[in-house]
């Protein structure tokens, strides 16, 4: 988790010029950094391990590498960045296949740019950004898989507390409704989703929600409670 008011360090890949000059200029107004900009996913793969960004912005469509595979290997060997996909593709084939490879995240390029700068700083905030309704169907088939298929080591055990809050998030609960939930402070919430992304290695509440519904700490039914 990070400090309030700390913005984060971002890497736009995007292979349209215009539309990569303006996201960068929108979000540097914004006061949000841009450390680097690739045009393909090549590029995206060899500049996030090189500027280590906290967020990486990246399109499904693009040259030489598409962002599914780029994200893949971002996440395999910087585990740390999150990636927050930004495209025109609303398929499910495409959200759950980016999702499965370790993606914080999925938005249209319909979207607002208040919307999008949201997104990011929530993101950054170890937050998920997807539509409720996206999560939902998403999810239930990550659920649907049979759990257990992940080894788990000894460091990647949860306690039963922090799989309370787990289940919490995978309902797509704030962290004020989750502390009210379980009669927490906010502060407490957040030190245990921040245990949470460092016994699972991932830099994301979706991250760990698939993680969890991988290992089945988080159930089907889980996601349907109110």
């Amino acid at each position: 988790m990070v400090s309030e008011g700390k913005q984060p360090r971002v890497l736009l890949a995007e292979d349209h010029t215009l539309m990569r000059e303006m996201t960068r200029q929108l979000l540097e107004h914004a006061g949000i950094q841009v450390v680097s900009e690739a045009s393909d996913g090549v590029e995206a793969v060899a500049l996030a391990l090189q500027h280590q960004p906290d967020i990486v912005l990246m399109d499904i469509a693009m040259p030489r590498l598409n962002g599914v595979e780029a994200t893949r290997q971002i996440k395999e060997q910087r585990p740390a960045t999150a990636v927050l996909v930004l495209t025109a593709y609303d398929d499910d084939a495409y959200i759950t296949a980016v999702l499965e490879a370790g993606a914080a995240g999925y938005l249209l390029k319909t979207m607002k740019t208040s919307e999008l700068l949201d997104a990011v700083r929530r993101v950054y905030a170890g937050e998920a950004v997807l539509h409720p309704r996206i999560a939902k169907k998403v999810l239930q088939r990550f659920a649907e898989k049979a759990p257990g298929r992940d080894a788990v080591s000894s460091g990647e055990v949860l306690t039963e507390r922090e799989k309370d809050v787990l289940r919490l998030a995978a309902q797509g609960r704030g962290n004020k409704e989750i502390a009210a939930r379980l009669a927490l402070s906010d502060r407490t919430v957040q030190a245990h989703l921040s245990h949470i992304f460092s016994k699972l290695g991932v830099a994301s509440r979706t991250e760990a929600v698939i993680r969890g519904l991988r290992q089945g700490w988080v159930r089907l039914e889980d996601l349907d409670e109110e």
